[in-house]
């Protein structure tokens, strides 16, 4: 089953795709995030659920999430010391896992994904909403607090971050004639 939009069907995995306002968004934060040293930042990893039943959050997923952003305190999945060995599903779950709304994606789903992430034990999540230029840092499933532009700071209490804001969503773009 599939999402139509103007009389094209889009896979579920089509539906979740990005756009430059998300690419943006997710690789600024990931930036900012990448140069602190207490963290390994994993962008698109696929988690493994086979935990827990994501059908209660009322997701499609089976046995796996990707969040936009995940962030490991400690050691991150290792692969073996073989070249051709890989992780294609950590099931050592993030401290913080970063989500991105996409055009295409409703934030009912992604806030379904944030109690599912606390459900595998992750401590905290953001969800990053572009289009309005906000970040809403969740530190229990029903409890957020939301910065915005017109604070100097978002602050991550649970993971002791504070990251400047404008540099998330700052405007540098010139049209190019």
């Amino acid at each position: 089953m599939g999402i139509e939009f103007e009389n094209e069907v889009l896979d579920e995995e089509e539906s979740d795709m990005g756009s430059v306002n998300h690419s943006i968004t997710a690789g600024r934060i990931a930036g900012l995030l990448f140069n602190d040293e207490r963290f390994e930042v994993m962008p698109e990893l696929s988690l493994d659920t086979t935990q827990i039943d994501l059908k209660r959050f009322n997701l499609k997923a089976k046995d796996e999430l990707v969040p936009d952003i995940s962030i490991y305190t400690g050691l991150p999945p290792i692969p073996d010391n073989e070249i051709e060995d890989d992780i294609l599903k950590a099931s050592q779950m993030p401290d913080l896992a970063i989500e991105v709304l996409s055009p295409r994606q409703s934030i009912g789903e992604l806030i379904r994904k944030i109690k599912a992430y606390f459900s595998l034990g992750i401590k905290s999540c953001w969800l990053a909403i572009p289009s309005i230029e906000t970040i809403d840092v969740y530190s229990k499933p029903n409890q957020h607090k939301t910065f915005d532009m017109s604070d100097t700071e978002l602050v991550d209490e649970v993971m002791d971050i504070h990251l400047p804001i404008q540099k998330v969503f700052k405007k540098h773009f010139q049209k190019v004639a």
